[in-house]
Parts: C-alpha cells; sequence; structure tokens
C-alpha cells in the first residue's frame, strides 16, 4: 500500500471563532434549536454601502449576483459554523467552502466583516476595490488568503478545482465535506460542464469526498436573461440526474430557513453516501432586494445607483423599513466624500476606443461586407453592442463560453463570412488560445476584439487583467495582432481588416486572423494628424535633436498616454524624444523604425502594460537584432507578478513601474 502523505501546507484561512454576526436573524436546526446566522438585508446593505465607494473612485461593481445569493451564503456559512461549533474544530476541518460566482464575492466580504472574520471590520470593506485593499473585485488568493481559498472571477474556473479538492480528500482518506457555489451563467462555460460529467463519475468509483453544489439560477448573466440572449439552461440542469447528481430542487431561494434546510439535507445525504454528489438547483432572482434592479434585463449586474444621495431610499427598500443607524453614518461619509471629489473633479474630454470599433463595424455591414457579430455576453464592454443593435439578424449571443465563441465563428468564416468574436482580453487569450490556433489550422480566420488589456480592467483584479495577452496569440501562424490606443485607430485599422479579409478571400487567398487589443477607460479620440495602416508602426512625435541626447519611446495602446508624458518631461529636460505607436504587434516595421534608431542612435525605451517576460520589448529587441541594428534598449513591463484591484489603471502603472515617471527615469538612467 502507498503510505505516501501529502505535503503539509498550512491553512491561511481565519477560523470564524464561534462568534455570533453584528447583524443577525435566526433559523431553527432539524432538532428544533434556533441559530443565529447573517441577516440578509445586511448583507445587501453593505454589498450597496462597499460598492458606492468603490463608484465613486472610478470602479465598477456588482450588485446583482451577490443580492440573489444572500440567503444561501447566510444559510451555508451559518451551517457550516454551527457544526463547527459543535465538534469545536476549525470550520475548515470539516468542510471546504468555494465561491465560483467570482461577481459575488463582495458579498462574502460583507458577511465575514458581520462575522467580524478574516481580520474584516465594517471599515475595511469601505476601500473594497481600491489599491489599498486587499479586497479586491474577485476573491484572490494572493491579495486575501485569510478569506479566500481558491481564486476566482473567470466563471466556472473554480468548479473544477473545488473537484480536485474534494478527490484529494479521498485520495488522502478524509471525509470533508465539499461546497461549492455556481452560477447559472458559469454552468455555461466548458469547464463547468466538464466537472458536471466528471464528479458523478469520480464519485461513483469511490475517489471523491462528500460533494455539494449550490447553483444559484435566475436566467440572467451580464447582458440579459439567458434563454432570450442564447437558450435555455433548463435542459442542462435537468441532465444533471442522469449524470448521476442527486438534485434537491429549491423553488425559493430567498426562504431563508429553507435554504438552511436544504443544505442541511444535501449534506447529510451527501455524508450517507460519497458516491453521490448533491446538488442544490436554487431559483434565484438577481438583484433581490430591489424591484427596479430585479426588473432590469440584466438584474442588477452592475451597482444600480450613480450617487449616494440614492441609497437611503435603496437601504429602506432592502429593509423594507427602517435600516440600522451604523448604515446611515455610512451614507453620510459617502455623500460628503462625493461632494470632495465633484469639487476637484478634473473633466474627461477623452472618449472609449471602443466607439471606433463600432464605427467600422457599422459601416463596413452598410458596405455589404457579410460581417456577423458572435459574442459571450460582453458586448457592452467591447464596443461591439452598437452593432448588434442595429444588426440583430446579424448578430449571435453563445452565451458565457469563449472557447465557444471562438469555434462557432471559424464554422460562420469557413460558411463565407466574416465573424467578429469579443469579450475581455484576458478571456478571449486564456480560453481562445487553442480555438484561434485551430480557426488557423482550418483556414477559418476571425476578427476579434478583445478589450479590457493589462491593467485597464483595474477594479476586477488580477484574474481579469490580461498580462500576458501577446504572448499567448502573437506566435500562433496567421493572427495578426494590434494594441489600439485611441478610437480614430481602431476605426481605421479595424476597417481596413474588414476589407482586406474580404478582398482576400475574394482573391482565393486565406486570410489572417486579425486580433484588436483595447482599454477600457477613455483615451484621446486622436492623437493629431496620424494616419493609421495595418503593419505599420507611427511616429507619434519627434523631438529628436542631437543623436547623443535623442531616445526612442516604443510603446502602444493603453500606455500611449504615459509615454507622450514622458516624453514632455524629457523635453524640458533638455532630451530629444521621439514616440513610436507600434500597433501591430507581432510585425516588425522596419521602414519606420530604420531613421528612428539613426536620430537616436539605437537608444530606445519600450514600455508596455505586460509581462516582461514574453512581452513586446523581447520581440523588438530580437527583430532589430536579426536585421543587424545596433541598439542600447531598456525596457519596462511587469516583472513577473499578478495585479490587484485598484479604481484606475494609473494607479497599478505606478505600482509596477510602468507610469510616466517611470519612463523619465529609465531615460535618464540609460543615457547617463
Amino acid at each position: 500500500m502507498d503510505m505516501t502523505q501529502p505535503l503539509l501546507i498550512p491553512n491561511l484561512l481565519a477560523d470564524q471563532s464561534f462568534k455570533t454576526p453584528q447583524f443577525a436573524t435566526t433559523v431553527k436546526t432539524a432538532n428544533g434549536a434556533e441559530i443565529k446566522v447573517a441577516d440578509p438585508r445586511a448583507s445587501r446593505a453593505l454589498i450597496s454601502l462597499m460598492d458606492m465607494g468603490a463608484v465613486l473612485g472610478g470602479a465598477a461593481c456588482h450588485y446583482g449576483g451577490p443580492a440573489a445569493l444572500a440567503e444561501l451564503m447566510s444559510a451555508l456559512h451559518g451551517y457550516v459554523f454551527h457544526h463547527s461549533d459543535n465538534q469545536k474544530k476549525a470550520w475548515y476541518e470539516i468542510f471546504h467552502v468555494i465561491n465560483d460566482a467570482g461577481h459575488c464575492e463582495n458579498g462574502l466580504y460583507a458577511l465575514k466583516a458581520n462575522y467580524q472574520m478574516a481580520g474584516l471590520t465594517l471599515d475595511s470593506l469601505k476601500k473594497f476595490r481600491s489599491i489599498e485593499s486587499p479586497l479586491t473585485g474577485h476573491g484572490e488568493t494572493h491579495c486575501f488568503p485569510q478569506g479566500v481559498f481558491l481564486s476566482n472571477g473567470p466563471l466556472g474556473s473554480a468548479f473544477p478545482q473545488s473537484q480536485g479538492l474534494a478527490m484529494a480528500d479521498a485520495h488522502t482518506g478524509i471525509s470533508r465535506v465539499t461546497f461549492c457555489v455556481l452560477s447559472d451563467g458559469a454552468s455555461m462555460e466548458g469547464e463547468a460542464k466538464e466537472a458536471f460529467a466528471a464528479i458523478p463519475g469520480f464519485a461513483k468509483a469511490g475517489k471523491l469526498a462528500p460533494y455539494v453544489l449550490l447553483i444559484t439560477d435566475n436566467n440572467t448573466k451580464l447582458t440579459g436573461r439567458i434563454d432570450k440572449d442564447s437558450f435555455s439552461m433548463t435542459p442542462t440542469f435537468e441532465s444533471l440526474k442522469t449524470l448521476g447528481w442527486h438534485v434537491i430542487e429549491l423553488e425559493d431561494g430567498h426562504n431563508l430557513q429553507k435554504c438552511y434546510d436544504v443544505i442541511a439535507e444535501a449534506t447529510t445525504r451527501a455524508l450517507a453516501n460519497p458516491q453521490q454528489p448533491v446538488a442544490i438547483h436554487a431559483r434565484t432572482i438577481k438583484g433581490y432586494g430591489h424591484k427596479k434592479s430585479e426588473e432590469s434585463a440584466s438584474g442588477g449586474h452592475g451597482f444600480p445607483l450613480k450617487s449616494p444621495t440614492e441609497l437611503t431610499e435603496f437601504l429602506t427598500e432592502i429593509y423594507r423599513g427602517p435600516f440600522p443607524d451604523l448604515f446611515k453614518n455610512w451614507i453620510a461619509e459617502l455623500v460628503q466624500q462625493e461632494q470632495v471629489i465633484k469639487t476637484s473633479a478634473i473633466k474627461d474630454t477623452g472618449e472609449k476606443i471602443q466607439k471606433g470599433v463600432a464605427a467600422a463595424l457599422i459601416k463596413g455591414r452598410r458596405d455589404g461586407f457579410p460581417i456577423v457579430s458572435i459574442t459571450s455576453d460582453l458586448p457592452g464592454s467591447t464596443g461591439v453592442a452598437e452593432f448588434r443593435k442595429e444588426f440583430p439578424q446579424a448578430s449571435f449571443d453563445v452565451g458565457v463560453a469563449e472557447s465557444n465563441m471562438i469555434s462557432t465563428a471559424a464554422g460562420f468564416s469557413k460558411a463565407g463570412y466574416i465573424p467578429v468574436v469579443d469579450t475581455f482580453a484576458q478571456f478571449g487569450v486564456t480560453k481562445g488560445a487553442l480555438p484561434l490556433t485551430m480557426a488557423s489550422l482550418s483556414q477559418a480566420p476571425v476578427i476579434g476584439i478583445f478589450s479590457h488589456t493589462g491593467f485597464q480592467d483595474a477594479a476586477d483584479g488580477a484574474s481579469h487583467q490580461a498580462l500576458s495577452y501577446f504572448a499567448m496569440v502573437s506566435s500562433i501562424p496567421h493572427v495578426q495582432v494590434y494594441g489600439l490606443g485611441c478610437s480614430d485607430e481602431a476605426e481605421a485599422l479595424v476597417g481596413q481588416a474588414v476589407r482586406e479579409f474580404a478582398e482576400n478571400r475574394k482573391q482565393g487567398k486565406t486570410t489572417d486572423s486579425y486580433v484588436f487589443f483595447l482599454g477600457r477607460e477613455n483615451f484621446p479620440k486622436s492623437y493629431g494628424g496620424t494616419t493609421y495602416k495595418l503593419r505599420q508602426a507611427q511616429v507619434l512625435v519627434d523631438h529628436a535633436t542631437t543623436p547623443s541626447k535623442s531616445v526612442a519611446l516604443v510603446t502602444w495602446g493603453s500606455l500611449v498616454p504615459q509615454a507622450l508624458k514622458a516624453a514632455e518631461v524629457l523635453r524640458t529636460q533638455g532630451y530629444g524624444v521621439v514616440v513610436i505607436n507600434c500597433s501591430c504587434l507581432n510585425h516588425f516595421d522596419e521602414v519606420t523604425f530604420k531613421p528612428i534608431l539613426e536620430k537616436t542612435k539605437g537608444c530606445l525605451v519600450t514600455l508596455e502594460d505586460h509581462q516582461l517576460i514574453g512581452g513586446y520589448g523581447g520581440y523588438l529587441s530580437h527583430q532589430l537584432l536579426l536585421k543587424g541594428h545596433h541598439v542600447k534598449i531598456s525596457s519596462l513591463g511587469v516583472l513577473g507578478q499578478f495585479g490587484q484591484s485598484a479604481y484606475n489603471a494609473i494607479d497599478l502603472y505606478r505600482q509596477h513601474g510602468i507610469d510616466s515617471e517611470a519612463v523619465v527615469a529609465a531615460v535618464r538612467k540609460l543615457k547617463a
């Protein structure tokens, strides 16, 4: 017999220490005893207050998902803590509690603060999603190990990891119960569907410890109702029984006592028969507690309020009457904070790069090109929504399933269409790299619009921040990769890609795929009289004078403003500066670079919102050496780290040394 034991890894999760919630209500156990659990109304109120603070800072937040889960999370934690108290053990010794519904992590922060566990108090919620707080947009172990065991964010990713936990427990001989909370949107992902099949299969084979899955089903994703936008998930959930799950239907996921009773029933069953996992299929209402959110198409996915002056009415509706004075004091703080922000606000004169994407696609379709949109629930964030609004007959939503989106588009491509896929960059490159590869192998090119590159998805945190996007797709054959820095550039290059795609196809050529990366925040509409062409770099500034005092700043996309700002500072310090925008990231434009290298005596600084390993700085250095150019180069990028949440990208640029001040310092060191 193999007696090998697993390595002893310290568990950093915080114990509950058998405290009762500050804002509590009661449920009854099976033997009639009353126990205190977190008041779901307080969870919703705390979510609203912490979200409002983040919104004032400039960060997007979520209300609908955590509001839908408030009763289930309250009942689950109440059950877990009650049984750990009875057994006088740390709760994590007898249970795993895994959250796959990453959009709902703020609800867990609120719940933990209510229990005053994991070092959280109500005051610690006030910096939610800021760079000063460990409470990131989605649960991240590297930032908050006391409260998060498995990182989440990309839907469907923590669910299969929880499968591994339960299998490891079985392999070690531990009868610990694994709970995993999963949303209906996450259930659309391929990883989730693989786990749906694997978990009961391994359980039947005796290779899984007791397992309970809690599914929150409100038929709602970010952009709207799942069955209306995509297809009904009912057959998927009905298939769980056939796959081997014991399914318990919970018709009212907002009845706290019923939630508790069902969780108790499911746990008892799982412990009695580990060879059959249990799935609680709970009907919930996204945005519960606020009628307008409940009725909205997205279920109040984002936080629905614009100003803290609306919070009193909002919390009164949540509580259906008076709410705690402590929350009133917090509202007063937020109102005062808003007044300070308004007084010191600087007008933003920029616009979204997404406007140029939409303009190019709409014009292309109007000009007769057979453009179709294949999306996976994020068109409002990528710029594709306006095209879909104008051409609904040419628009398809495959649900929360990025891999399936790109593969579906490849099929459209083989049939003669120009398919446009869109999602966040992180999901496009991680879940889309293999489908993009297979599209190239099938000679079925697509056009990709992947937004929120690098630290541009500041508030959502590390799981959503694409810091390896260039490395992941630039080496795939027949894929041209672009980084867009303004809406004029987007309109020009996306439009040219559509026309080139069509022209190559008409001539019987196999065209490349075109993948466009862009940021989230506002940028200048243009960078002044620049002509944008596919595969061509642009010189945005040329103040080069004496070669010995001159340098080229090479960047693209979201960091163009930082390079331009640095160029102005350096010019006042006597340096000659050329700023080059290398929008095509995997094509070296030697024609543009050659005269610049002569002006600067080969002195370059590269700047990228990407890991330095596998990034553009390394690519450019290699190309220059291969072409025989002698250069003196410094490269600024992310040094093998993950990011975290911040209200705005500039906070993360400063933290990781890729802002304008870092550029100035790099030039001065290089020219010393």
